[in-house]
């Protein structure tokens, strides 16, 4: 079977991580990569073998060669980026956050719909195996009845542009929020019966620091931070009435600890090998073009759905507002 050619629009940090992935697959060619700065684009694709470097998007989308794109521009051009691929009939990656709002997202899901065109959400945590692992720890009773979930993440990113400009679609609930809320629903699934936040706004409106508590059907509760302000340890704990797993990385988790109720450790589960984590999205994208489909089950459209209204209501009880919600 000859090689899987993927395109990348945008050619910033995230987009090298792809490249590095790309790179290092098998049965993937990394093809071709699009930047509104030619050079930028020649210097990419000369640093990670790609074929071809495009000055313009509509370009790379254009290439009849190209059966995947990857794009990787700010959450505040997502919409109109992956909107003008899949009218040309082009599967779509779309980083996350999926797009500005649920009104945008809805519009891409139909148009993939009416176009039977793919698109899938690059939240790449919801394909690794190794979430695989925690559900089960979390379902075969390994920790016996569990009922509390409590998940962090913290990067000191306040100044940086994407984070700080409301046109970019910023804050740090778009940008990081989104891991511990996807970690809460792949481990306690979504029968949500309340919600509770707390926002910390920086002076451009945006949420730089956020707690959110979600509680279950089933008593569970699920209590997640974020901050743009600064580090925190990353960590997932799931605890039940027979002990506790401590996830070392909810971002990108490597290690599993299981403990007893005493704290004593009584199981180490590890990750396997990656490229760099990103593979298991693509892959998974691979397949799902190859058999004619047009999302995928690690995140259908209706998750992303349910994620994205979720971020609106967030959003609209803190007052933070976007451009792209007028």
């Amino acid at each position: 079977m000859e090689n899987f050619k993927v395109g990348i629009i945008g050619a910033g940090h995230i987009a090298r991580k792809m490249a590095h992935t790309l790179r290092d697959m098998e049965g993937v060619e990394p093809y071709a990569v699009a930047s509104r700065n030619f050079g930028n684009a020649e210097s990419f694709a000369r640093e990670w073998g790609f074929t071809q470097a495009y000055g313009s998007y509509e370009e790379l989308a254009d290439d009849p060669e190209v059966q995947l794109i990857y794009i990787a521009t700010p959450h505040s051009f997502h919409f109109e980026h992956a909107r003008m691929c899949i009218g040309k009939g082009k599967p779509v990656l779309l980083e996350k956050a999926f797009t500005a709002n649920a009104r945008e997202a809805e519009l891409l899901i139909r148009l993939s719909e009416e176009k039977q065109v793919f698109l899938t959400e690059a939240i790449w945590t919801r394909y690794m195996p190794f979430s695989a692992t925690l559900r089960e720890l979390v379902d075969n009773g390994t920790i016996g009845r569990v009922m509390m979930l409590t998940a962090n993440i913290g990067y000191p990113i306040a100044e940086k542009e994407r984070i700080a400009r409301p046109d970019l679609c910023g804050g740090a609930l778009l940008d990081i929020g989104v891991y511990p809320i996807n970690f809460a629903m792949m481990l306690f699934g979504t029968e949500i019966t309340g919600i509770t936040s707390a926002c910390v706004k920086g002076e451009t409106g945006v949420d730089l620091q956020n707690s959110i508590t979600f509680v279950y059907k089933n008593h569970r509760m699920a209590v997640l931070q974020m901050t743009a302000f600064c580090a925190n340890d990353r960590q997932g704990v799931i605890s039940g009435d027979n002990g506790y797993i401590i996830v070392d990385n909810i971002n990108n988790p490597q290690q599993a600890v299981v403990y007893s109720i005493n704290h004593e450790e009584i199981a180490r589960y590890t990750c396997p090998p990656q490229i760099t984590g990103f593979e298991y999205q693509v892959q998974a994208s691979i397949d799902a073009i190859r058999e004619g489909k047009i999302e995928t089950p690690y995140m259908p459209h209706s998750e992303t759905l349910r994620v994205m209204r979720m971020l609106d209501d967030l959003r609209s009880e803190w007052g933070v507002r976007f451009p792209m919600d007028e």
